[in-house]
């Protein structure tokens, strides 16, 4: 069993990337490990292409691209479904 959700945000410091990183905080509980990842840099545009990452901001759980980050953007109620804050 893991001891923690990893929960990546890839952000290009916008404000909507600012929210999005305050909502995921707001939500976490002490299953989650929260890494805010900066898109300007090489290596996090890369892991960003290998994920099928689209558009910023971005939120991966787990090494998922969470769905609302697939199609529509990010949502409280779609983080909660993805297990953001849910104790494991």
């Amino acid at each position: 069993m893991k001891e923690k959700r990893h929960i990546e945000i890839f952000s290009a410091g916008c404000p909507v990337c600012e929210k999005t990183i305050r909502i995921v905080n707001e939500l976490v509980c002490s299953s989650c490990e929260v890494e805010v990842l900066d898109i300007n840099n090489p290596d996090v545009a890369e892991r960003a292409a290998a994920l099928s990452i689209r558009s910023i901001p971005a939120v991966v759980i787990d090494a998922q691209l969470a769905e609302c980050c697939a199609w529509r953007g990010v949502s409280s109620t779609s983080l909660r479904e993805a297990g953001v804050g849910v104790p494991l």
